[in-house]
């Protein structure tokens, strides 16, 4: 096959509208939040954590006042959203870097720091949509100079694979940051759309997260034996996995029940397994649970590396809170549209439909198709408006005109069951609340 046609790409007049090792960058005045999968799960569960992350900002230890004063106390305000009325584009990396903890969760003998995982976390203006767009690392791209914390530019490269954007960074300024840096430039060019931030999230915090969460549920359609994932063993059904089952799950490429063993395949279960996060931390509310959340908090703030406006514990109160209204199907997941690359059959290449997909980005409108956007018939338009305007109770003449249906045998009998359909994860778009995989 040389191509995988894009799936699901909205159209263009779709509907408008922590502190990581103890470092972090200058740059515009952004978003505030943190962590890939913290950024993600605070996007999901609202507010309610501007005490508890100002306790673990640093990681320090602190009394738990509000425990300690009760519940006789004056009313706390919402907190305001920095950003509020305007859409957010933060790119989340997953680095393979074997440093410190990290050697442990890698252990495959590679040195250096890659970003073994690439996607663009887009929240809407309206925070009514929360969308994450896959960016497969093979894919042929040429990468432009790039600045690093020590000041200097890094120089072009052409043709290369698109996750040597972040191996460049590393190389010349000798940290992360600088890889995530190279990579926003990347995108940025490749896009013309502008990246609010960035979050690096590791290996270790990557399991650290899983395990606070006491594990994420995931349907495993096949029988898994992948020796190369540090001897990954799963069987099919549902299975509960932890932390460093997760992340054996999220790495695996090849073996018995992979697939082809491509990139693609794997972006996939990555994309299944940030959706079953998102049912994961939707289902246990968060909110209401305070030990819970101060555990899971702090067992990822000290694994992240990231932009330094996204560390402001107000401003991720607040964005969190601004979208607090999303649910499982309005959280979706898709691969940037792509074609196998003619030159080199290893690499992938953006299609024509990729362009169409920046353009929803920079718009604010639907990435994909995957949302289903509530539409209003012309009649219901007009009832709001009325009633808006302050307008009677009386029917208007539109609705005294349309007679009530009766019941028949035919509108009253069992309607019949639709199939379930299963959407494929990885090439084609889908919300936490779609079936991409069948169990049993």
């Amino acid at each position: 096959m040389n191509r995988t046609p894009a799936r699901h790409v909205a159209p263009a007049d779709a509907p408008a509208k922590g502190p990581a090792h103890a470092r972090s960058l200058t740059g515009r005045p952004v978003l505030r939040a943190v962590g890939l999968v913290t950024t993600a799960a605070l996007v999901f569960v609202g507010a309610g954590i501007g005490t508890a992350a100002v306790t673990l900002t640093g990681n320090i230890s602190a009394v738990d006042a509000e425990a300690a004063l009760g519940t006789d106390r004056p009313e706390k305000a919402e907190p305001s959203d920095p950003n509020a009325g305007e859409a957010i584009n933060i790119v989340l990396l997953g680095s393979d870097s074997r440093e410190g903890a990290n050697a442990a969760a890698a252990d495959d003998g590679t040195e250096g720091a890659r970003a073994d995982t690439t996607m663009i976390m887009h929240i809407s203006a309206d925070r009514s949509r929360v969308e994450l767009l896959s960016i497969p690392r093979d894919t042929t791209v040429d990468i432009p100079s790039c600045p690093t914390t020590g000041g200097e530019q890094t120089p072009e490269l052409y043709g290369t694979k698109f996750n040597a954007a972040f191996a460049q960074g590393v190389m010349y300024g000798g940290d992360v940051e600088s890889g995530a840096l190279c990579t926003m430039r990347t995108i940025e060019e490749i896009t013309d759309v502008y990246m609010d931030g960035f979050i690096v999230v590791d290996f270790s915090g990557f399991q650290k997260m899983i395990d606070a969460l006491d594990g994420v549920e995931m349907c495993i359609a096949n029988d898994i034996d992948a020796p190369k994932a540090d001897h990954l063993v799963l069987s099919a059904g549902v299975q509960t996995l932890d932390g460093e089952t997760a992340l054996k799950y999220a790495r695996a490429r090849t073996g018995k029940g992979l697939g082809d063993g491509s990139d693609i395949g794997r972006i996939g279960r990555q994309q299944e397994l940030m959706a079953a996060l998102a049912r994961t931390v939707l289902g246990q509310n968060l909110l209401t649970d305070s030990p819970q959340l101060l555990q899971f908090l702090g067992a990822v703030t000290g694994s992240l590396t990231m932009s330094s406006n996204f560390a402001s514990v107000t401003g991720l109160a607040g964005l969190a809170y601004s979208a607090r209204g999303v649910r499982p199907d309005t959280i979706a997941f898709m691969t940037a549209p792509f074609m196998y690359d003619p030159s080199n059959p290893a690499n992938v290449i953006f299609t024509e439909e990729a362009a169409q997909v920046w353009e929803n980005m920079d718009k604010d409108r639907p990435l994909s198709d995957a949302i289903a956007v509530e539409k209003k018939s012309k009649k219901k338009k007009d009832a709001d408006a009325s009633a808006s305007a302050g307008a009677t109770d009386e029917p208007t003449e539109d609705a005294a005109a349309e007679p009530t249906a009766e019941p028949t045998s035919e509108t009253s009998a069992e309607p019949t069951p639709t199939p379930t359909r299963t959407r494929d994860a990885g090439e084609e778009a889908f919300t936490s609340a779609d079936v991409t995989s069948v169990c049993g």
